[in-house]
């Protein structure tokens, strides 16, 4: 068997394009806004939205607004499609030195982990300085009403938060940019922000989004389902694994069917209760969440993104011992 026939030829540059894009988002963060494709995303799905959602007190036409929304997600699509390959193909001639850094500094957009680790520290800073002060931090990251929501459940939010978000601005756009390389991880980050702008069951904005935001949620459901699973592995492997069939059943206990994978990994692996009110309770034989748990948490999700980070180190590493093989 020829094993030089298995090896993916551009396998050791994406993955030296992760191992820069992760490094930049350590070492800078985030672009500035007018510099952020997912900013350009978010004002396309906005200005859009307005237009294929009807208003609350509007009377339903299901398949129309279902169509309308396919549509507009499809052409959005296209576009997101269209430049990140055109942008690929740019550095194609190039080294592959300079191909993986291109590569990395145009990725590291579509990921974000030190921007949801920090805000996720902030809103437990916050806690610290009021009960108040924490929910307009965590406001920041959820949607839910935040007014009524106690100290521990400020707590449960940030955690979950930090937990879902792991596999939706960091695990899934890694997982999608080595299958399919830029275009593939800009596909996902559309589809995301499409699903959390969109993707909403009934009334946001004074808007209704049952059936213009249906293709949006249905979409990102499908390219989220084998990331999140992979997040919730990632998590558990600390522990070796253990608690994995815990993971397994909490993870149905969400209503989406992928947020509950890595949020209930992250409880069974602490041992802390995470919940939203009157919608889900995971590891519910679980402790309250304490202000050192959020600290447990970010340190928990930051050895997954290390995982991440040494698999791609070994991917170029095993790829130069390759190339000097006789």
């Amino acid at each position: 068997m020829d094993l030089g026939a298995c090896w993916r030829p551009d396998a050791p540059v994406l993955a030296g394009a992760v191992l820069v894009a992760l490094a930049w988002d350590w070492r800078f963060g985030e672009p500035a806004e007018r510099l952020h494709p997912v900013v350009w995303m978010g004002h396309y799905l906005g200005a859009v939205g307005r237009r294929i959602a009807r208003p609350a007190s509007a009377v339903p036409r299901p398949g129309a607004e279902f169509w309308a929304g396919a549509l507009a997600w499809c052409l959005g699509a296209a576009l997101v499609l269209a430049l990140a390959t055109a942008a690929a193909l740019l550095l194609r001639p190039l080294h592959p030195l300079l191909q993986a850094l291109g590569l990395g500094v145009m990725l590291k957009p579509l990921l974000a982990w030190r921007m949801l680790r920090d805000e996720v520290r902030a809103v437990e800073a916050a806690l610290e300085r009021s009960l108040q002060a924490g929910r307009q931090r965590v406001a920041r990251l959820v949607s839910r009403d935040v007014h009524v929501l106690s100290p521990t459940q400020v707590r449960e939010a940030a955690v979950s938060t930090l937990a879902e978000n792991l596999n939706d601005s960091v695990v899934a756009p890694l997982f999608w940019f080595a299958v399919a390389g830029l275009p593939g991880a800009a596909l996902y980050r559309f589809a995301n922000t499409a699903d959390a702008m969109w993707g909403y069951r009934g009334e946001r904005g004074g808007r209704d989004w049952t059936w213009a935001g249906k293709w949006a949620a249905r979409v990102d459901d499908g390219l989220s389902w084998l990331p999140a699973r992979l997040s919730a592995l990632l998590i558990a492997l600390p522990s070796g694994g253990r608690g994995w069939m815990e993971v397994a059943a909490n993870a149905g206990r969400t209503p989406s069917p992928n947020g509950g994978w890595p949020m209930g990994a992250l409880a069974v692996a602490l041992g802390i209760r995470l919940g939203k009110p009157g919608v889900y309770e995971l590891n519910p034989a679980g402790r309250p969440p304490q202000a050192a748990d959020t600290a447990r948490a970010v340190r928990r999700c930051g050895q997954a993104v290390a995982a991440l980070a040494l698999l791609a180190a070994a991917v170029v590493l095993a790829a130069m011992l390759w190339a000097s093989l006789p």
